[in-house]
């Protein structure tokens, strides 16, 4: 009877472990479903970014009629390529062309575009498209925004 019973627990053991080593699998499939068309979505759709460049703050007058708004925003721009030499020398990063073309973008927002869930989003793909086609050699592609406030 002893014997009958190890054998019992034995098989009931396996049965559990086999169950267990199913569930994991299982688990681990679900979880890493997305994961290749998310990589390959994100390699077509994000950039690979090698460089980071920080810009010095920007306030600007928002484009609201009814009042005085602000914004006060710190920008980082993510870069494709190396950052380029120091000023005054060839192939210089374009600080004038870039801060130019960063507060054309924002004088144009709206308080309210601004604070909505998806404007800070719409912001950065409006900056970063500007940016691509004012200033190509600069490789922009992602803005991350270090400091953001809006002064209603």
């Amino acid at each position: 009877m002893e014997r009958k019973k190890d054998g019992e627990l034995s098989a009931f053991a396996a049965v559990v472990l086999l169950g267990m080593v199913g569930l994991v699998t299982l688990l681990d499939v679900g979880c890493n479903k997305g994961q290749g068309a998310e990589a390959a979505g994100k390699d077509s759709k994000n950039p690979k970014i090698v460089a980071v460049m920080h810009l010095e703050p920007f306030v600007v007058n928002l484009a609201d009629s009814e009042d005085n708004r602000f914004l006060r925003v710190g920008i980082d721009l993510g870069l494709e390529s190396p950052v380029p030499a120091k000023e005054g020398k060839e192939g210089a990063v374009p600080t004038a062309r870039i801060r130019d073309c960063v507060l054309g973008v924002l004088t144009t927002w709206h308080s309210d575009a601004l604070l909505a869930p998806e404007g800070k989003q719409k912001l950065k793909d409006e900056l970063v498209k500007s940016l691509q086609a004012r200033v190509p050699e600069l490789a922009v592609g992602e803005v991350y925004f270090t400091d953001f406030l809006v002064q209603r």
